[in-house]
């Protein structure tokens, strides 16, 4: 069960994994030795799944989002193996969903710029057949996070 010190420690976390433990300890009132054992036990427990450093898109040179919707008439076992095979081999793209409704799968793509699409398009259909596929090109990042709420707006713990 998390605390609200977990919970501030982790949205610290979140923040900056890079933040001293001295610094983190003073967050959440406690010394720095009862904060080590607490981050410990939080990545014991799993809530802290990896330590991870954010590389920024636009000085790697890949500041074009483009999302890929997917649909397929085979749902087999086969299939979705082949899929998984294809995305893990295209470095490009960084999240693929499953989803409801009339959509299957969605793609988010990171490209240096619109055009390179091409090759990654021909890459998919080149190894798994879908019935249909469509690219959109993000405009503008409106909210881009990659920390996950500790509460939820109702205020629960969930």
């Amino acid at each position: 069960m998390l605390d609200d010190r977990d919970r501030k420690l982790l949205d610290l976390l979140q923040a900056d994994a890079e933040t001293p433990i001295g610094t983190l300890a003073d967050a959440v009132h406690l010394s720095i030795s009862a904060c080590s054992r607490r981050i410990a036990r939080l990545k014991e427990e799993g809530y802290v799944a990896r330590t991870v450093a954010l590389v920024d898109r636009r000085r790697i040179g890949l500041p074009t989002t483009i999302f890929v919707l997917l649909r397929t008439s085979q749902h087999t076992a086969d299939w979705l193996d082949d899929l998984r095979a294809v995305v893990a081999d295209i470095p490009e793209i960084v999240e693929v969903h499953r989803l409801t409704g009339n959509v299957d799968y969605i793609m988010k793509i990171v490209l240096p710029n619109v055009e390179y699409y091409d090759v990654i398009y021909k890459a998919i259909v080149k190894r798994i057949s879908l019935h249909d596929i469509s690219a959109y090109i993000s405009m503008e990042t409106l909210k881009s996070d990659t920390a996950v709420p500790t509460r939820h707006l109702r205020g629960g713990a969930g």
